[in-house]
């Protein structure tokens, strides 16, 4: 299994922080943001990490991490020309996968647990999403569940079917590509991750796994805060 480490964006919610660089070298606790995603997947044993981000950042980004050796892994590096979406970043992963299952992580989300149990998991096939219960689904997407098997996500629904939340760590296998060539951009103009998912629910080849511990992303003010007073307690 590969790695993917989405870290695009222009990081406008996090305005004028982001005016000169990219939101995923901003520090959590005392390590850059990025640094936090990458831990996790060398640490559950994935040595071949793409990282995918902007033109306007990219050489920040390359001489931060280097080729990896720092990191006990091998980066690779794909510029994302323009902010097409998720789902468009991850399409350019596809020569990088070279038919192996991929783990997808939004660099912005911060967690406490493994990954491990989750790549246990996953079996290869189809897709796998990480979950978390939260007091306030409404903020998020959310999975309905039978057993491990997701039937359906929605959007910050108004009355949402299970306290679930959808979190930015995915596992695909290889048909994830074909799937995003088939995708046509939304209303903003962007392919979404939401696409992509509900392409393997409507195949009966999405489950999910539950994570322990905390979990947030940081790519709002408050979010950010929240994600450096978990990190350094």
């Amino acid at each position: 299994m590969k790695g993917i480490i989405l870290a695009g964006g222009t990081g406008s919610r996090l305005y004028p922080l982001t005016k000169v660089t990219n939101k995923h070298l901003l520090p959590i606790g005392e390590k850059p943001m990025i640094y936090h995603p990458i831990e996790k997947l060398t640490e559950a044993g994935i040595e071949e990490i793409l990282i995918v981000t902007g033109t306007d950042h990219m050489g920040d980004v390359v001489t931060l991490l280097g080729s990896g050796k720092d990191f006990g892994c091998r980066f690779t590096y794909k510029v994302q020309d323009e902010a097409g979406g998720i789902a468009q970043a991850l399409g350019l992963a596809e020569n990088f996968a070279g038919g192996e299952p991929v783990v997808v992580i939004l660099g912005d989300n911060i967690f406490e647990s493994s990954l491990q149990q989750a790549m246990d998991n996953y079996d290869g096939t189809g897709a796998q999403i990480l979950i978390k219960e939260v007091p306030d689904p409404k903020r998020y997407g959310v999975a309905e569940l039978e057993g491990e098997k997701v039937v359906s996500i929605r959007e910050k629904p108004e009355n949402p079917r299970s306290n679930y939340a959808v979190t930015g760590i995915y596992f695909y296998d290889n048909t994830v590509f074909d799937c995003i060539k088939t995708l046509k951009p939304s209303g903003r103009g962007e392919l979404e991750i939401t696409d992509v998912n509900n392409f393997y629910i409507s195949k009966g080849a999405m489950k999910s796994s539950l994570m322990e511990g905390w979990w947030t992303d940081a790519g709002t003010f408050e979010s950010y805060q929240v994600a450096n007073e978990l990190v350094r307690s």
